[in-house]
């Protein structure tokens, strides 16, 4: 499962014969194939701090990842404390509700069919070159391919992308892709709407233990407009922290036990620790 984490675990092996060099897009390309070979064979779950930040909403909440749906504890939202009777009680409600457990399996599905679609231009929508080593990992800079012809909206947007991405070099795994919105996007010949030019993404993933990787951070600020008088905006700031892997076949009520356990201000709790 991609689980929107930008494609985690298992390493795909891949020979080189020696002394053949590999351009920039041979690594894009191999890393792409590691990405989504780990996807395919990850069965791990996760436990995690989540801070997401959007223009309808914010939220501070614990998530953990069961068998049959995500489960959210949020601990605060739009700046509010949640008491904890509540949060028990939104808890309780989705775990009694198999339609909004069936729409949020749906809703990550879209995701991860999305994210493996993107990973899947990556190669070919980009000219590449390489800006060399930070660390253990070699940087590359990317810019639209004009010879390529986005098969949807999203790949439009996506191939409009001028900006770095980092390659852990022995694993072969993307550490960070960085984009700047180069030009406008138009919709329907800008009549139904415009995506503007200097929009963002920022995308952070590490390694949580040998070849498990996941996202920590996701900044997107893409502004435009739609029908002259909506607004088109994927603006979003999400930090993932206090990772835990936990057991892939947790159930629902299992995930909510694990939760409760949790402490509604990790940074704070964990901050009080250090200081004694």
């Amino acid at each position: 499962m991609l689980r929107t984490r930008f494609f985690p675990i298992a390493t795909l092996l891949i020979v080189t014969l020696p002394g053949a060099a590999q351009t920039p897009r041979d690594l894009v390309r191999q890393a792409v194939q590691t990405e989504l070979a780990a996807s395919r064979d990850d069965h791990s779950h996760w436990l995690y701090f989540e801070i997401d930040r959007q223009p309808s909403k914010a939220v501070k909440q614990w998530v953990a990842e069961s068998g049959a749906a995500s489960l959210d504890r949020v601990v605060e939202r739009n700046g509010q404390t949640v008491s904890e009777s509540q949060q028990r009680q939104e808890m309780s409600d989705f775990i009694q509700d198999s339609r909004e457990q069936a729409k949020r399996r749906k809703s990550g599905q879209h995701d991860d069919e999305q994210a493996a679609e993107l990973l899947n231009i990556l190669p070919d929508a980009f000219v590449w070159t390489d800006s060399g080593r930070k660390g253990s990992d070699t940087v590359l800079h990317f810019r639209p391919d004009p010879q390529f012809r986005p098969p949807d909206l999203e790949a439009r947007v996506f191939a409009a992308m001028e900006g770095d991405m980092a390659i852990d070099r022995e694993q072969h795994r993307i550490v960070s892709l960085k984009g700047q919105l180069i030009h406008d996007v138009k919709i329907g010949y800008g009549l139904l709407g415009e995506l503007k030019a200097g929009g963002t993404f920022d995308v952070e993933r590490r390694e949580l233990s040998p070849h498990v990787w996941e996202i920590t951070e996701t900044h997107v600020h893409i502004q435009g407009h739609a029908l002259i008088f909506k607004t088109i905006s994927e603006e979003e700031d999400d930090v993932k922290t206090h990772f835990q892997q936990i057991a892939a076949n947790t159930t629902l009520q299992q995930a909510q036990n694990e939760l409760l356990h949790r402490s509604p201000d990790p940074a704070r709790e964990q901050a009080f620790h250090q200081g004694r």
